[in-house]
């Protein structure tokens, strides 16, 4: 193991060599380049924040895949006169990235961080309105403050956290999101396991009552069961379910939400009981769309395991499952099946 690391470090090092050769032989198309796709490079900390915000200075897009300055290292941005408006990360052995200037930013996404703590931390970033964080949590992971996380933001509008069918790596949090929250307008929370009980996002909708949108999809997948292989792997054999409690607290504004989407439908005691509580609360909600996932597992097809499917399959399941959601209920969403033409 020790080699292959060695190996990986040296083959990053000459990637980033090459690049600065690159841009030494040819330093005016990096002064016109307006998006950059790097990947598997192991620069200086130095060398990197010259490369990206000194040499590039009209760079508005730029994509980072297996990038890093060294193993748990800590990359500082600090570059007032950028033009960077997106920025992508994934695959990283960066501990954390610290973004303390970057004033036009106003997407950044993180797909997989390997060091075990919170990966972001904020200073100036008041363009900032898409955020993304995508991770399976392994059993080395830490749970970490959202809002601390958040901390520095203020106009955040879409917000998506993707677990991938691992455990919840946030800590349970209800008013200490508020602040940071106070912009919000599309929440997605995603990947979250099949079993797992879902009525803990009520705390982050509660934080949140200016979301329009509330997207929800969940993970299923058989070919990802095998206990010997997760163990094997760094990932817990049994799933921890998320230890959230409802919320001890309740928003004195009226929730905004619009329409809630669900990816992945099942009638299961969870799901419907989840469903039921957001309708309740949602004074304003028109629209509950229930589907299936579209892009169904190539891997769990090949092994001929029933996993419930979607449902409802017919109108009269359809009947069925409505009647679940609003029976006692006051509310005047419209419930869609938008996969089988509607209900």
């Amino acid at each position: 193991m020790r080699r292959i690391l060695e190996t990986e470090h040296d083959y990053m090092l000459q990637q980033a060599l090459a690049v600065d050769g690159f841009l030494t032989a040819y330093p005016s198309v990096f002064q016109c380049l307006t998006k950059l796709r790097l990947y598997n490079v192991r620069f200086a900390e130095w060398d990197m924040q010259h490369l990206l915000f000194d040499s590039c200075k009209q760079l508005k897009h730029l994509s980072l895949s297996h990038c890093d300055v060294g193993d748990s290292s800590v990359w500082q941005i600090n570059a007032p006169d950028s033009k960077l408006r997106i920025l992508e990360v994934r695959m990283s052995c960066l501990r954390r990235i610290e973004v303390l200037c970057l004033p036009k930013l106003k997407h950044l996404s993180w797909d997989e961080w390997f060091c075990f703590e919170a990966p972001l931390r904020f200073g100036s970033v008041p363009s900032l309105k898409v955020l993304g964080l995508i991770c399976g949590a392994t059993i080395d992971h830490q749970e970490f403050s959202l809002s601390q996380v958040l901390h520095g933001t203020r106009n955040i509008h879409t917000l998506t956290l993707d677990f991938e069918g691992e455990r919840l790596w946030i800590q349970p949090e209800g008013k200490q999101l508020c602040h940071a929250f106070k912009q919000l307008r599309k929440l997605s929370i995603c990947g979250i396991f099949v079993d797992f009980d879902l009525l803990w996002t009520i705390n982050l909708l509660e934080a949140a009552p200016s979301v329009e949108i509330f997207s929800v999809r969940i993970w299923d997948h058989a070919c990802q069961d095998d206990e010997q292989l997760r163990t094997t792997t760094g990932y817990e054999a049994q799933r921890t379910k998320p230890s959230w409690s409802m919320p001890k607290f309740t928003s004195s504004e009226t929730w905004q939400l619009r329409e809630l989407e669900f990816v992945g439908f099942r009638p299961l005691e969870q799901q419907i009981s989840f469903l039921r509580s957001v309708m309740e609360r949602a004074s304003n909600l028109k629209t509950v769309l229930l589907k299936e996932d579209k892009y169904p597992c190539v891997d769990c097809d090949s092994m001929n395991i029933p996993r419930g499917g979607f449902c409802p399959a017919d109108k009269g399941e359809q009947e069925t499952i409505v009647k679940q959601l609003t029976d006692g209920v006051q509310s005047s969403a419209q419930i869609i099946f938008p996969n089988s033409g509607g209900s």
